[in-house]
């Protein structure tokens, strides 16, 4: 996370604009006004944001949007907000909203800490996902890394009893940062000994594939508030 020195307060990212396809332009134009939901200060009304009332999963950070849109599509009778700076992230994961007729998700195009803080409600939340955050690997960094004590405990707030954190990452020091710290937080349990088996809704991606093929490890965490 980043300190941004004009607002006093810490940033859960880095800003990068990127270029727009055409067809990501295309979808923010089509399916932004139903699908992209505006920040602001103020609790987000689900039943609202969704037409229906049903439990809802945060993901933070969910890139170009393919794992998000395949939970999505697997799971029609769950709710899903997915948080995302990245603007060709946001559009390429419209355009698949669209194009597949996925009516159970919703995206905020903005700092997941804000969200978290000014429009998620206390004890709302059935699960938070964050997939393969940035592991700001070099040493120096390592404090910038999202999963961090007063963020998890955050996230604990947010979420309902028995509703889950499940986190995923391909750096094996973060994982171990990751298991440290979600453990030490009281409000919540482990559902492994240590790293958890994958969870049969998160597909595996193109690059943890190539990952895995070249003996690189990948590293699940699911723990669950008390």
């Amino acid at each position: 996370m980043l300190y941004d020195p004009e607002e006093r307060r810490i940033r859960s990212f880095v800003t990068r604009a990127g270029r727009l396809s055409t067809a990501q332009a295309r979808a923010f134009d089509e399916y932004g006004p139903k699908f992209l939901v505006a920040y602001r200060k103020a609790p987000l009304d689900y039943a609202q944001a969704f037409g229906r009332t049903a439990p809802v999963v945060l993901e933070i950070g969910f890139g170009m949007g393919d794992t998000t849109a395949y939970i999505a599509r697997a799971m029609p009778d769950q709710d899903f907000i997915g948080v995302e700076v990245h603007t060709p992230g946001v559009g390429s994961l419209l355009k698949q909203i669209g194009e597949q007729g996925i009516g159970n998700l919703r995206l905020i195009q903005h700092d997941a800490v804000e969200v978290l803080r000014d429009m998620i409600p206390d004890g709302s939340l059935a699960g938070v996902h964050i997939f393969f955050p940035d592991p700001w690997h070099k040493a120096r960094h390592n404090k910038r890394r999202l999963i961090q004590p007063p963020f998890v405990k955050a996230l604990c707030e947010k979420l309902a009893p028995g509703g889950y954190i499940h986190c995923a990452t391909d750096w094996e020091d973060y994982a171990v940062q990751m298991l440290e710290v979600l453990g030490a937080e009281p409000a919540l349990r482990n559902t492994a000994e240590t790293y958890a088996e994958k969870p049969s809704y998160r597909p595996l991606t193109k690059f943890e594939n190539r990952g895995i093929k070249l003996g690189h490890g990948v590293w699940d965490l699911v723990f669950v508030k008390k």
